[in-house]
């Protein structure tokens, strides 16, 4: 059975890349870094998760998706293959915490399959790749999902 790929975007903070990393260590998962230009600009060959941050800059209007996020998701392709969302969050934006995420489950159909906050806890890494599997075994031999 094949493992769905994580597409991450971190910030300099590297909290992201680290829960990424752990997830990869855990359990030889595929991981792919969208502040890679080439990795922003390819096309996932199926099925597909992506990990992202909720980023608050002040005011409603500014809980965004990070710009490597967005670029990545204008390919039809990509918004097609895109199974599940992993949101990293703050506590301290409050009503704002995983808002990203939240609102792109909303917007695509697609679930929040997880959420952690910061770089997350072992156990954390531990549940979700418990979770990730589930979705292996549901989309790993897909070559490509459809829109719902």
């Amino acid at each position: 059975m094949a493992q769905l790929p994580v597409y991450f975007f971190s910030s300099t903070s590297n909290l992201i890349r680290r829960f990424a990393s752990n997830l990869h260590a855990t359990d030889g998962r595929p991981v792919r870094d969208l502040s890679e230009r080439t990795v922003r600009s390819s096309e996932a060959p199926g099925p597909w998760i992506l990990l992202t941050p909720s980023y608050k800059a002040g005011n409603d209007a500014h809980a965004t998706l990070p710009a490597a996020v967005r670029t990545f998701l204008r390919s039809p392709a990509n918004r097609r293959r895109l199974v599940g969302i992993i949101g990293s969050g703050n506590r301290n934006f409050g009503d704002h915490y995983q808002a990203a995420a939240r609102e792109l489950a909303r917007v695509s159909g697609r679930p929040v399959v997880f959420e952690f906050e910061l770089a997350g806890t072992p156990e954390d890494v531990a549940e979700c790749a418990r979770i990730l599997t589930a979705f292996d075994a549901r989309f790993g031999n897909a070559p490509e999902t459809h829109d719902r």
